[in-house]
């Protein structure tokens, strides 16, 4: 099996040691990922707002190694408050919808106290 680590650069991935997104031969792991706009470094503080900038965030990942949300098989959102979640649903359901994967949500504390969710993927590379 092929493991190749692709870091992106963050200061988070140095300080703590991680990578942001791993590939196993044709598996994709992407690492937990939080509501950041990573140009400005700022957090919206809706949670609906945070979840859709996670989705833009694991996209961007995916798409650096040639997949999408599409290739999503597995999803594990993290909630600072579970009561938050329902807010998310229309965003996720928008987005995977058409092509749903396993999923959970667990409610946690967060890293940070602006971050209100956090959610990590497991992709699986679209046949070439």
């Amino acid at each position: 099996m092929k493991i190749v680590r692709h870091p992106k650069g963050s200061e988070f991935e140095k300080e703590i040691g991680y990578a942001r997104l791993v590939t196993a031969d044709r598996w994709i792991f992407v690492s937990g990922t939080t509501g950041y706009n990573y140009a400005t470094m700022e957090i919206e503080p809706e949670v609906e707002k945070q979840a859709g900038q996670c989705l833009e965030n694991i996209g961007s990942a995916l798409a650096s190694v040639g997949a999408s949300l599409q290739d999503v098989v597995r999803i594990n959102y993290y909630l600072k408050h579970a009561e938050d979640f329902p807010a998310c649903w229309p965003i996720l359901s928008k987005t995977f919808g058409a092509h749903p994967p396993a999923a959970t949500m667990i409610e946690a504390s967060l890293a940070v106290p602006d971050m209100l969710i956090e959610i990590e993927v497991t992709a699986l590379q679209p046949d070439s």
